[in-house]
């Protein structure tokens, strides 16, 4: 026993860890059954006095794909020969043709448009610096440079894709590159397939906007604050109210319990302003909804001055206590200048100060405007906002002229860099079309769910049941170990967040089957040795060791294969891959640490007999 105390530590750190890793999805699961039992006033009651615990439960639990849980799958393609149309200049007939032409060959496919484009004429005869460049640039210089903004177009694509994706508010999205020109978008729980078209292929608005007034933004906040607090005390007293003479409560500092400072302050609860009285509140990510849905009533509307709203921050500003905060600013509702003006954006480091910037041109027309705005708001913020979320909100030092203007604050050159594509993303987008659009429905989504858990059920019911047949007590010990791995996988995906598929369940499914195997291998091979007429303890040593190689061979063979599936594959085929390959490494410990611990324990006993069928 004791030469095998390390091995029992890390098979209880494991059991462990995994229950721990599966614990959140067992709460979601709890309070989702408990708000469905509750309606009405009951459930909002329920779900204030658990927001948190609710939420921290749902971001951490195991996320179910499309395939179970419901939603769309959509394919976007990025239209980069309308991008290089754009971009050409001094365009003729022929290269009309030549473009209608690398169209025409792409059409279905997802070969990379730029190398069709460039192929279409050099065939041709005809040199790309003729519409791209300077007539000193090689066809090569050229591509190069159209490669690097097509891949920039599509950056700017997938950026503003998921900016309205977040601003939609849907749970857990997933968005990725697919190929030379494609967009997976995949929208758990979403079902409104016109909205969606909407949402994915409208054009993205960048406004300039200027901030409000930190007295002004602080007094709505605290109007608003007197508002919610009346409601709650009093709702029919609103009737008879003057709203221009609400007065909130003064903050006591002095509160220390969430449930006092929430009834007596209901949106200073979740809107703290900024200590430094710069007209920023700040807001819990958690609590974002939550102030969205109080902002979008009609009566919180009315208690805001003309021509004013608030926007958050597109990114969170700081981390407290591993929550998310985000800035909420108040600003102009009318914008002072729109995104279309700007020709260039480009993310640099100042050499002067060693800080990432983002430098931005704009045409004649919005040069001329924007040296009259900054000339007029000098020492004031004015708010970046694309898709109604604020990405910089610099202050202006000076007049802008010429069109030039640079952009200060950013933490290092990878948000300057997310910067420039904003911005530009304004100036040259990229058409964008779903080419391939998915629904499942939650029915659906619950019938996969129920068919997969039978699945598995079944394949695992006979797995355990031939065990215990064939093999009698080694059997049986084989079958603890299985229900170990299924725990292990579990955990593991749990723990890495990972997303679980139907095809994921097969290879759940693949796995049983796997993990048995190895100990089918390891006990007809004891069988061997104790056919020689070797003692239990021997044939059960020489059993393990001469099974070894061939149990890791299979395992690492197998193994190789689901790395290659999940690098190249997309969507389902990564989800089978993926459970395979954490099945694999749990089978194996499965199959050779907790058995062999087992069958020591047992065999240092006395008199103890182990029955291999």
């Amino acid at each position: 026993m004791k030469k095998n105390r390390a091995k029992i530590l890390i098979i209880l750190a494991a059991i462990g860890l995994s229950l721990y890793f599966l614990y959140p999805t067992y709460q979601d699961y709890q309070y989702t059954k408990t708000l469905e039992e509750l309606s009405g006033a009951d459930s909002v009651a329920f779900f204030e006095a658990n927001e948190d615990k609710i939420r921290s439960a749902r971001l951490q639990r195991m996320k179910l794909g499309l395939d179970l849980q419901g939603g769309m799958r959509v394919v976007l393609e990025v239209d980069i020969l309308r991008f290089l149309d754009e971009i050409a200049e001094n365009k003729d007939d022929q290269f009309e043709q030549l473009l209608e032409s690398a169209r025409t060959e792409i059409a279905g496919t997802d070969e990379a448009a730029l190398d069709v484009f460039a192929r279409k004429f050099n065939e041709a005869g005809i040199r790309l610096s003729r519409y791209y460049g300077s007539i000193r640039d090689t066809d090569d210089q050229i591509i190069r440079n159209l490669r690097r903004d097509a891949d920039g177009a599509i950056d700017r694509a997938i950026q503003i894709v998921r900016n309205r994706v977040d601003q939609y508010g849907v749970a857990e999205p997933g968005i990725q590159r697919m190929g030379a020109r494609r967009i997976i978008v995949e929208l758990p729980g979403v079902t409104n397939e016109e909205e969606v078209r909407q949402l994915l292929q409208g054009t993205a608005m960048l406004e300039f906007k200027l901030l409000r007034e930190p007295e002004v933004v602080y007094s709505v906040i605290e109007r608003i604050d007197a508002y919610l607090a009346q409601e709650r005390k009093d709702p029919e007293a609103l009737d008879d109210i003057d709203v221009d003479t609400l007065e909130t409560p003064d903050f006591d500092p002095e509160i220390t319990t969430d449930d006092e400072l929430r009834e007596l302050h209901p949106f200073l609860y979740y809107v703290r302003p900024d200590q430094q009285v710069t007209g920023v509140s700040y807001v819990a990510e958690h609590h974002r909804e939550r102030v969205n849905a109080i902002l979008a009533r009609p009566e919180i509307k009315e208690l805001m001055p003309s021509n004013f709203q608030f926007v958050f921050s597109a990114n969170y500003h700081f981390i407290s206590e591993g929550r998310e905060y985000y800035a909420l600013y108040g600003m102009h509702e009318t914008p002072e200048l729109t995104g279309g003006v700007i020709t260039s954006a480009q993310a640099t480091i100042d050499p002067q100060y060693n800080q990432p910037i983002v430098t931005m041109s704009m045409n004649s027309e919005g040069s001329r405007e924007w040296a009259r705005i900054t000339g007029a708001n000098i020492g004031r913020q004015i708010a970046i906002v694309l898709d109604d979320a604020v990405f910089s909100a610099p202050v202006v030092r000076s007049r802008i002229t010429g069109g030039r203007s640079q952009i200060e604050g950013m933490a290092n050159i990878e948000e300057a860099r997310l910067l420039q594509i904003i911005l530009e993303a304004g100036a040259l987008p990229a058409p964008v079309a779903i080419v391939e659009q998915r629904t499942v429905g939650p029915s659906l989504g619950e019938d996969s769910i129920r068919r997969g858990l039978h699945s598995v059920i079944l394949a695992l019911g006979l797995t355990l049941v031939f065990m215990i047949v064939y093999y009698s007590t080694a059997g049986s010990i084989a079958d603890l170990a299985l229900l170990f791995n299924i725990l292990f996988i579990l955990g593991v995906l749990a723990g890495f967040q990972a997303t679980l598929t139907l095809p994921g369940i097969a290879g759940i499914i693949l796995t049983i089957g796997m993990a048995v195997d190895a100990n089918v291998l390891i006990f007809e091979r004891i069988r061997e040795e104790q056919v020689t007429g070797k003692t239990l303890r021997a044939a059960i040593d020489s059993g393990y060791s001469k099974a070894f190689s061939a149990i890791f061979d299979a395992n690492i063979t197998t193994f190789m294969v689901g790395v290659i599936l999940y690098n190249f594959g997309t969507g389902p085929v990564q989800g089978f891959a993926l459970t395979l390959m954490i099945g694999i490494a749990a089978s194996l410990f499965s199959a050779i640490v907790i058995t062999r611990v087992v069958f020591d324990s047992m065999t240092e006993r006395k008199g103890a007999k182990v029955s291999f069928g």
